[in-house]
């Protein structure tokens, strides 16, 4: 709860900055801008999981995050622009609700590189919101096997979809805030003891940021 708590006291400073004074760019710079962002976000990853499973049904819960999070955007234009994303998520995981009750999986790692296709709509007043869409891989590292029921555990790396929709507020020329959300469109099947228990496990996870850009 604190986490959503941190993002809505987060979200009401950025729309409070819609009352500073515009922000002036030199020979029409916003406008004309053709180049790279970079921006670093702090990010909560918060799944919404959803599984079937062999032999023991249940479904699976799988644990909120916040991790650090950095992209690269490189604008075509004023309006368009293309967003590599990168980050690191670590998670624990359990079975719910199965025939052995509550099953400790242990813990995963995804590492979900995400390439975005984004459009920029300037609004005044250093706002300059967009919407994107695009394609994700993920990568399920350090696998670990809590032992006892489950004395090991598989998960196969997966292509899924992602969207996104934003707001940058230019501070400057060159300084910018940020407010992000993406939802991935994430699956992923599941092996557990060598495969006799086998899951088709959704991940689904909404991914919600705050931070600071750069355009160079």
């Amino acid at each position: 709860m604190h986490i959503f708590r941190s993002l809505l006291a987060a979200t009401v400073v950025v729309g409070a900055l819609a009352g500073i004074q515009p922000v002036a760019f030199a020979d029409g710079a916003q406008s004309a801008f053709k180049g790279f962002v970079l921006r670093g976000r702090g990010l909560a990853v918060l799944p919404d999981e959803d599984a079937t499973t062999t032999v023991i049904g249940g479904d699976v819960d799988i644990t909120n995050t916040v991790v650090p999070e950095l992209d690269l955007s490189y604008f075509f234009n004023e309006n368009f622009a293309i967003e590599a994303i990168a980050a690191i998520t670590p998670h624990d995981v359990d079975a719910t609700g199965t025939t052995l009750g509550k099953v400790d999986l242990g813990s995963v790692t995804l590492i979900p590189p995400t390439v975005l296709v984004q459009y920029h709509l300037p609004m005044g007043n250093g706002f300059k919101p967009y919407v994107g869409a695009g394609v994700n891989y993920t990568f399920f590292v350090d696998e670990d096997a809590p032992g006892g029921t489950v004395t090991s555990i598989d998960y196969d790396d997966t292509f899924g979809w992602a969207l996104q929709a934003g707001v940058d507020y230019h501070i400057n020329e060159r300084w910018m805030l940020n407010f992000d959300v993406k939802k991935l469109f994430l699956s992923t099947d599941v092996s557990l003891n060598n495969g006799a228990i086998t899951s088709d496990v959704d991940i689904d996870p909404w991914l919600v940021g705050l931070g600071v850009g750069y355009r160079f």
